[in-house]
């Protein structure tokens, strides 16, 4: 298959130009407006790498789309599949809780490994659309977090492992009120079930939390997997997930943390929505502040998967640079996690390829293609 007559992402520049596949690789790229026979005409579309999402909670929205109901799990990571395709996410680590908490208004149960070892089976199946690896979200404000990833082999899959402290009055509930907000709003607590709930919260982390950190960054290098942070605050926290091995982090919450993660050769990854809707639904950094003083590596979808190409786009008129701006959803999360093989329009890798409309305005996807094989 020949894409032609298209404006093609280059890891350095933007060409008009062809794209050939053969089987699932890129075969070539020419440059130049011919349009041979047989080739598909672009009318000049953007032509970009797959895109690359490193964390995303959507899965957890199709297992559970009402409180108490628990869907059907295949049909879910199916429909999941589906929709990451439809956004032109071509390969996606899907984002799982580990450590859970008995007995709460807010608690949770295990559910990670059942649902680890239903996406590989399918994806050995070749039943998904694209590529799915595990990212493992490890609570360190749990009661069962080290059991829990105990469970975990170096057949699971598991290339990434965020450490998440979601203690209340830090990191990203600094502000207690905008916590306060979001249990209210999602758990129906009332005033006396928030003050137990952040009560237990604290006194778990004072009990547990330090070895918990301890046994999640040891588990993750058994399994090989890249470690992250997440919601880092201060230079001082920066510097103890330096000492663990961090390579990426996750929505730093202060241009400080972000700052100390560039010196620390730590990548900073944020929010597509916080970069679509100009801030953090949390009180937050804002993206753009970050993108503006060169501190933004990677761009996640987080909870909205058609936010990952909008975002692209506006920071590529952000930055007047597409390539630059497509690297943060490309191949910078590809080399961030050891994907040698995509990431990049180059002959002789995997041919994850898709097609933008307008993308000085609403992008719209015309053509998504995972390993040659068109997906959406």
């Amino acid at each position: 298959m020949i894409l032609a007559n298209a404006n093609i992402v280059l890891p350095d520049r933007v060409i008009r130009g062809a794209l050939r596949i053969e089987g699932d690789r890129i075969a070539a790229v020419t440059e130049g407006a011919e349009i041979p026979d047989g080739a598909v005409d672009c009318a000049g579309d953007l032509l970009t790498p797959g895109l690359i999402e490193l964390h995303t909670d959507n899965l957890e929205r199709h297992i559970r789309p009402r409180p108490g109901v628990d869907w059907p799990h295949e049909t879910a990571i199916l429909a999941h599949d589906g929709e990451l395709a439809s956004a032109g996410i071509t390969t996606v680590f899907d984002a799982l809780r580990v450590g859970s908490i008995y007995g709460a208004s807010a608690g949770y149960a295990p559910y990670a490994l059942a649902l680890v070892n239903e996406i590989n089976g399918l994806n050995a199946r070749q039943a998904t659309r694209i590529s799915h690896f595990i990212h493992l979200r490890a609570e360190i404000c749990s009661e069962t977090l080290i059991e829990e990833m105990e469970a975990f082999g170096p057949d699971h899959r598991i290339r990434l492992v965020s450490l998440m402290d979601h203690t209340p009055g830090q990191r990203q509930f600094r502000d207690l009120s905008k916590l306060e907000e979001y249990e209210k709003g999602k758990h129906g607590m009332s005033d006396a079930q928030f003050t137990a709930h952040v009560a237990k919260l604290q006194e778990l982390r004072a009990r547990l939390g330090d070895g918990h950190e301890r046994a999640a960054v040891q588990i993750a290098r058994g399994l090989g997997a890249t470690l992250a942070s997440h919601d880092d605050t201060t230079s001082d926290q920066v510097g103890v997930s330096a000492a663990h091995g961090v390579r990426l982090a996750e929505f730093p919450t202060t241009v400080e943390a972000a700052r100390a993660s560039h010196a620390a050769g730590i990548r900073v990854i944020m929010g597509a929505p916080n970069l679509i809707r100009g801030g953090s639904h949390s009180g937050n950094v804002a993206a753009q502040e970050l993108a503006q003083d060169g501190l933004l590596d990677i761009l996640s979808s987080d909870y909205i998967p058609s936010s990952l190409l909008m975002a692209a786009c506006r920071l590529g008129r952000l930055w007047e640079d597409l390539p630059r701006a497509f690297a943060t959803v490309t191949s910078t999360p590809a080399s961030a996690t050891g994907l040698t093989d995509r990431g990049r329009l180059v002959p002789g890798l995997r041919a994850d390829v898709i097609r933008i409309a307008d993308s000085d305005a609403t992008p719209r996807l015309r053509g998504v293609w995972c390993r040659g094989r068109q997906v959406g």
